[in-house]
């Protein structure tokens, strides 16, 4: 490890700078599912729930390269904490490589299996047809999805968030845009309905990546980070890469799958509450991404402060993150539980469907009493460079989880309401196997 002088500064004040731009962003990109939702809502109940739950089965595909990026993130946020700036060009680069490789391959499996799969879980047929319209065009998001990916990961590693923010808006408006266009066939174009919404967001993707690329060349040093020239290929140092990453990677693609069941298993209950669902997922995600940008930040700085010798310091500023989030998210959650026919409505028009989603929603709310600590200390033991101690743990998580939704739910086939109380099953047990890591200390001993 490189001895450095410079000690890095974890004060409230701090996490709150790197955070609230991760935040923002995370918050405006969750727009874009809002505005899909939103969209779809208004074509119809079908359309609703079918773009619900072939979004999943797009994510689940997706947390493949989410899972490599955040790898490449803990690695820049290291060679940050360690002054090492010109060995980060390096890792942008190989990981540009490979997440471009990697997103031929989905695109090519999803165009060749998607539609059998799909087939196999969806009883609806009226579901299944609007499901394969939508990923028809979403997996072409990929390759500008996973490039935007590695532009992150550089932001969040080097600390330097606020170019999140702008990105965001950037994207969530052309989102708005091209989804008013190509839903409803606005400006000469056809109406596409689901189609739309799916071409809509590949392109708002497209957008984002133009930003990125325009944005670094003009406002980053390049030489500071050896970024003005493009490497060749280096196996070993994708190697390095993917011994962080490739547990980041099936992790992350392990826990959306069990997402995607859960869509399944609520989707054998009936349209209405598939469509219930997606409302709660939505409304959910905002909530939700203010916990993942105080993780993300505070994997960051965990992985800085390693490399910086302060290995002493992790546990407090883990602590100070758990803090800064409850003190933002049970606000809102208070907000939301008393008012819940304000913001689903912004979903749905239909008043049956607003009244049945109710319980759902105050259900969903008070899972972020232990969603907030589980997944703060997740991300840190990732911070640390354990990502394979923290794959087996989430892993045992989700064990218990998929154990108690499918007793829940296939089942016993309770109400919608009643399934969401997974969310604090998952929660509860990420939390306890998480702290019991970090308290241990065996991180301590693991270089990257």
């Amino acid at each position: 490890m490189t001895t450095v002088s410079a000690k890095i500064d974890y004060s409230y004040k701090r996490i709150w700078a790197i955070a609230f731009p991760i935040l923002v962003s995370l918050v405006v990109e969750q727009l874009i599912g809002l505005t899909d939702t939103a969209f779809m809502g208004r074509v119809g109940e079908v359309e609703l729930g079918a773009s619900a739950i072939a979004g999943v089965f797009y994510l689940v595909i997706f947390m493949a390269g989410h899972g490599f990026c955040i790898g490449s993130q803990i690695l820049i946020a290291r060679r940050n904490g360690e002054q090492n700036y010109k060995a980060i060009g390096n890792i942008f680069y190989q990981s540009l490589f490979f997440l471009l490789a990697l997103a031929s391959v989905l695109f090519t499996a999803v165009q060749l299996f998607a539609d059998d799969i799909l087939s196999l879980i969806i009883s609806s047929p009226n579901v299944l047809e609007k499901a394969e319209a939508y990923l028809e065009w979403r997996v072409y998001g990929f390759f500008f999805a996973f490039s935007c990916g590695i532009f992150r990961s550089f932001y969040v590693g080097t600390t330097m968030t606020k170019t999140l923010t702008i990105n965001s808006i950037v994207m969530v408006l052309s989102n708005v845009v091209f989804n008013y266009i190509l839903v409803f066939g606005k400006l000469g174009f056809p109406a596409m309905g689901i189609a739309g919404a799916a071409i809509g967001s590949s392109l708002a993707e497209c957008v984002s990546l133009i930003f990125f690329i325009v944005y670094t060349r003009r406002r980053i040093d390049f030489r500071k980070y050896r970024l003005e020239k493009v490497p060749k290929f280096q196996p070993q140092e994708l190697k390095r890469i993917l011994n962080v990453s490739l547990w980041v990677m099936i992790q992350s693609v392990l826990s959306l799958a069990t997402w995607f069941i859960f869509f399944v298993y609520i989707e054998h209950l009936g349209e209405q509450s598939l469509a219930i669902t997606n409302i709660v997922r939505s409304l959910s995600g905002f909530l939700f991404m203010i916990i993942i940008a105080f993780a993300s930040a505070c994997s960051s700085l965990v992985s800085n402060m390693i490399g910086a010798g302060m290995e002493n310091e992790v546990r407090k500023v883990i602590r100070r993150h758990i803090l800064l989030s409850y003190a933002i998210v049970i606000p809102l959650a208070v907000v939301l539980c008393a008012v819940p026919r304000l913001f689903i409505a912004i979903y749905t028009d239909i008043p049956q469907l607003i009244e049945a989603s109710i319980m759902s929603v105050w259900v969903m709310s008070t899972s972020y009493l232990c969603q907030i600590p589980g997944q703060i200390y997740f991300q840190s033991v990732s911070g640390t460079g354990s990502t394979k101690q923290a794959f087996m743990l989430e892993l045992t998580a989700l064990t218990l989880y998929m154990i108690y939704t499918t007793i829940l739910i296939h089942h016993m086939r309770v109400d919608v309401a009643w399934a969401w109380t997974s969310e604090h099953v998952y929660g509860t047990s990420m939390f306890l196997l998480c702290w019991m890591f970090i308290r241990s200390g065996r991180w301590r001993s693991r270089k990257i």
